[in-house]
């Protein structure tokens, strides 16, 4: 069963809510059991956000990686690639983002 704080938006997963939450500190009181089809939105999407996150991390990767090339400065064609391999992780990084704030918005964190 799932429960959500409804101080913080902390979801606890157990028979019950926690003593307190894991997050705010907030007593059990403030924990609500989720529905069932909540529930299932939070299990269902639980890989597809982690996997959105591990798309942030190596685009992330790649905008330093290109920052270092920028400032290696080898050639002008070298340096055009590395601009924009940093501007293409952007986006890819802004796309995933707003994939999760999508989740977030129809309770599938």
């Amino acid at each position: 069963m799932l429960w959500k704080c409804s101080v913080c938006g902390f979801v606890y997963e157990g028979s019950e809510a926690p003593p307190k939450c894991p997050k705010c500190m907030s007593p059990k009181e403030k924990f609500a059991a989720l529905s069932e089809e909540d529930a299932q939105k939070i299990y269902a999407s639980d890989r597809t956000n982690d996997i959105h996150m591990e798309i942030i991390r190596l685009a992330m990767k790649i905008a330093k990686l290109a920052k270092e090339g920028i400032e290696i400065n080898l050639d002008p064609p070298c340096v055009a690639l590395f601009e924009q391999a940093r501007d293409e992780a952007w986006i890819i990084k802004q796309r995933s983002k707003a994939e999760i704030a999508g989740h977030l918005g129809k309770g599938k964190w």
